[in-house]
Formats: structure tokens, sequence, C-alpha cells
């Protein structure tokens, strides 16, 4: 498992604007119906990740004007609750997913909601470039932290180590400090993190 520094990785530096998988209309990757886009490449290298080929960035076909088309038609459907950014590390994809979020928003506005999971915690996410945080402040819920074997937990709710945390990000954004979402299930607590550093 590797650490970053803060803003040592960038999406810049690091994708090639592919993704690794796009699945509609499924019922996994966070609350109701989703669809779900898997981008490629990650740098985090989690011992035991259950998505080992997508950590190359040019694992999968490149991401595509008709693909885009697609993901906002399916989107359209009323029984889909929201769209869902996985990987592969979708805050090392910035370039393919904040384009593709802001045209989410413009068309649905918060009709439909925005899942992540990422490597980053929340507060390395804090200490981020520009572009992660402004794909953090389009995100609703937030499923946070690298995937730790040793907490490896399959009870758990929509992650797979007790580590991770589910985020609610507008809450968390407006406290000052992580929210967990309040929907969750297991029997984790989770203690009330410090107050976070606002940035300007």
């Amino acid at each position: 498992m590797r650490n970053p520094k803060p803003q040592e990785w960038t999406a810049e530096q690091y994708s090639r604007g592919y993704i690794a998988d796009y699945k509609p209309y499924n019922f996994v990757d966070g609350e109701g119906v989703r669809n779900s886009i898997y981008v490629s490449g990650c740098l985090f290298a989690c011992k035991g990740c259950y998505n080992k080929a997508a950590q190359s960035f040019t694992h999968g076909k490149p991401y595509t004007q008709e693909l885009e088309n697609e993901i906002l038609a399916d989107l359209e459907a009323d029984h889909v609750q929201g769209l869902t950014l996985l990987g592969g590390e979708p805050f090392l994809n910035t370039n393919i997913l904040n384009p593709l979020v802001k045209k989410i928003r413009q068309k649905f506005g918060n009709a439909k909601d925005i899942w992540s999971w990422t490597g980053y915690t929340w507060e390395e996410l804090m200490l981020e470039t520009e572009d992660k945080l402004e794909l953090l402040n389009m995100v609703d819920i937030l499923v946070d932290g690298r995937f730790d074997i040793s907490k490896k937990d399959l009870t758990l709710q929509f992650r797979g180590s007790s580590n991770q945390r589910i985020i609610d990000v507008k809450k968390s954004l407006a406290a000052g400090e992580v929210v967990i979402w309040d929907k969750l299930k297991d029997p984790v607590s989770f203690q009330k993190t410090e107050p976070l550093a606002r940035r300007s």
C-alpha cells in the first residue's frame, strides 16, 4: 500500500483517459439502482485489491463522447437513483469525471445522486489539488480510505475494510468535519474527527 504526500499524484500526470468498465442498472455500488463507471488507474496498490487489473492507467478502453452520451441517457430512467464513480481511482481521473459530473448536474440538478469510492481519506483530500476538490464538491456520498486487508470485514455495508467510511459530503463540508452517512447499517462505530481547516 502506498501513501502519497499532499498533491504528489495528479490526474494531469497519470490519467490516460481510459475506463475499465461501465455497468448500468446495478444494485451493489451504493444505494438504489445505479449506473457505475470504473475508471482506469490507481497508485495506492492495496494488498488484496478486488480490481487489480484496473490499477493500470491503460486498462480497458478510452473514454469517449459516445460513452458519455450513453451514461447521460441511462440516467434518464426513473428507477435509476444515480451514478457511482469507482476504479481504479476516480480522483486520479478528474479529467474524465469532472466534465461528466458537471453535465449530470446541469441536466438533472440534484435529482440524481453521485457516489464515489476513493483510496484517499477525507483528510487527505482536504489537502489535495483543485481538480480533486472540485470533484469532491460535486459528489454526494464518498466511501474513503485504502482497502486494508488486515481490517477486511465482509459484513460491512458498501465497503471492504473497517477503516473505510461512508461520508455525507455536503454535510461534512458544511460542518467542517466528517459526517457519516445517516443510513449506515453496520455495527461499526466511528470516532468523531476533529474539525477540519477550511480552505479559502
